[in-house]
């Protein structure tokens, strides 16, 4: 059976028509039918650009299946294990398109980093084909590897090295190993990890940032309401900047959307990716990596409002629009923190197939949680859903769809007590019945915690009016209790946390803004 199907084999060709210097794959492959299907991707690749990639099978890694790409006359090294096919087929095209020449879409000053780093580096990246989190650690790491020959990556499909994954107790993709040490977890952007290398990285962004001139309207958050409210404060023609921890926030973590006037389905990425694309388009100053710390109001009516950042440096802007999401809640019971990603996950489409054969629990009976449960159900052994209320809150049609399924088992009224495990990774949860006071443990080997989100507002304590969830109290224009500073999204007391509403608070934000900036004096403009 081909690895690639006609349509995307006639995708890469047209992708590869942009490779301009030469380059090899090299392969090292054994009996299996992954070694298969990886030869028959291979000689595909190859033979779509005969002229400028060459293939040979003489590779002795390891790892097998495997295979590298070797630009003519460099020392980069970069490395698949596995198939990277499923979310992974973009990493794989960007990494050959790279790897001939062509120019990746990265800030120049990053890429000029990144060449600088002047130490050794191997990374190894562990992914699954359906971790939608993964291809953003992946690709930068690649990148990485071929900008820098001092840089060496290797990118493993942890379904093809079980035992591999087991012995090294990965329990979460994406994960990454630095020298043989954990480095990280989870979704990291390339601009994150450069930061983490580069030493005095933070001191020359906190610099950059406080040279910036005053902004009209600076935006603190890039996802949905803060991306909205960019573009419709750009459009109104004034100075915009946007300053996030990443495009598109907690979007990026969604794996399905199918409920955003007029885009009939679409996932996190992709939504995210658009996003940030629209907002370029504008010409937004975009600042990314960039985690608020401290707001400070004007003292004065007309006054500029000062934004201060984790890295020592600010911004000043004559408005700004608070837009900075919110994240998965933590379930707050012993052993959480100290199993996360050694067992307890939050993201079921990322780490799901790590548990393949396994027992796992979910904790919460929203949609989110049910979703998750009838999702794992099709991969794991057993899925344990347990719920503290009295009855699941998802949509009827979820509920009935886990109810039809034999390996879930639903516990109400139920209050999780302790996340259990041996030192090293989690071995069951424990629970109490709510009705009879009953203590109740059951052995597993992953808990999966989808019981809502909390604000991003803890820096905002004390500057501005929250409410007793921690929400930023917003009335019907978006306006916060400081003159000048707006709000919207999933931080504000706005109800219902939806992609189209966050998307429409960011407009009515901007707009807001906008009518404020146009009523101030003008002499304070001047100032």
């Amino acid at each position: 059976m081909s690895a690639l199907d006609n349509d995307l084999k006639t995708q890469l060709g047209a992708y590869l028509q942009r490779v301009q210097h030469s380059f090899e794959l090299v392969a090292s492959l054994d009996d299996s039918d992954t070694s298969k299907q990886m030869l028959d991707l291979l000689q595909t690749i190859q033979g779509l650009r005969a002229d400028k990639i060459s293939l040979r099978l003489d590779g002795n890694d390891a790892r097998k299946p495997s295979f590298s790409l070797q630009r003519t006359g460099s020392d980069n090294s970069l490395r698949f294990a596995g198939l990277p096919l499923g979310h992974e087929f973009t990493s794989l095209v960007l990494a050959l398109l790279w790897t001939g020449g062509h120019p990746p879409k990265v800030e120049q000053d990053v890429i000029d980093t990144i060449k600088a780093l002047d130490e050794d580096y191997e990374f190894e990246v562990y992914m699954s084909l359906s971790c939608h989190n993964c291809p953003d650690v992946v690709q930068a790491l690649s990148l990485m590897a071929i900008l820098n020959p001092r840089i060496k990556t290797t990118v493993i499909e942890g379904g093809a090295f079980q035992k591999e994954v087991e012995e090294r107790q990965v329990m979460s993709v994406p994960m990454v190993f630095l020298n043989g040490q954990m480095f990280g977890s989870g979704r990291m952007m390339v601009e994150e990890i450069v930061a983490r290398l580069d030493k005095g990285a933070g001191e020359r962004d906190a610099a950059k940032l406080t040279a910036k001139e005053p902004y009209d309207v600076l935006i603190v958050g890039g996802g949905p309401a803060g991306s909205a409210a960019a573009v419709y404060a750009a459009r109104k023609g004034i100075r915009t900047g946007i300053a996030t921890g990443r495009m598109g926030g907690q979007v990026n973590d969604t794996m399905s959307i199918e409920n955003y006037i007029s885009v009939l389905e679409t996932d996190g990425p992709k939504f995210s990716s658009a996003l940030e694309a629209q907002v370029r388009h504008y010409g937004v100053d975009i600042m990314t990596q960039q985690e608020a710390a401290q707001l400070i109001a004007p003292s004065a009516p007309g006054e500029l409002v000062e934004v201060k950042f984790a890295n020592g440096g600010s911004l000043k802007s004559s408005t700004v629009i608070l837009s900075t999401g919110a994240r998965w809640r933590n379930v707050n019971v012993p052993g959480e923190e100290q199993y996360k990603n050694a067992g307890v996950n939050y993201c079921p489409h990322c780490d799901g197939p790590l548990y393949k054969g396994k027992r796992v629990a979910v904790i919460g009976g929203g949609n989110s949680g049910v979703e998750a449960a009838i999702d794992l159900a099709g991969i794991v052994q057993h899925v344990t859903l347990i719920e503290f209320a009295n009855q699941l809150k998802a949509d009827a049609v979820l509920v009935n769809k886990l109810n039809s399924l034999a390996n879930v088992t639903v516990h109400v009224n139920a209050q999780t007590t302790e996340i259990t495990g041996d030192g090293k990774k989690v071995n069951g949860i424990s629970f109490k019945d709510r009705v009879s006071g009953e203590d109740r443990h059951v052995e597993l080997e992953g808990v999966f915690v989808q019981i809502g989100l909390v604000p991003n507002t803890e820096w905002l304590k004390g500057s501005v009016e929250l409410s007793r969830f921690g929400e930023i109290v917003v009335d019907a224009h978006g306006r916060t209790n400081i003159p000048g500073v707006f709000a919207g999204g999933d931080a504000t007391t706005t109800p219902f946390k939806q992609i189209v509403i966050a998307a429409g608070d960011g407009a009515k934000c901007a707009l807001s803004a906008f009518d404020y900036l146009i009523r101030m004096p003008v002499a304070v403009e001047a100032a």
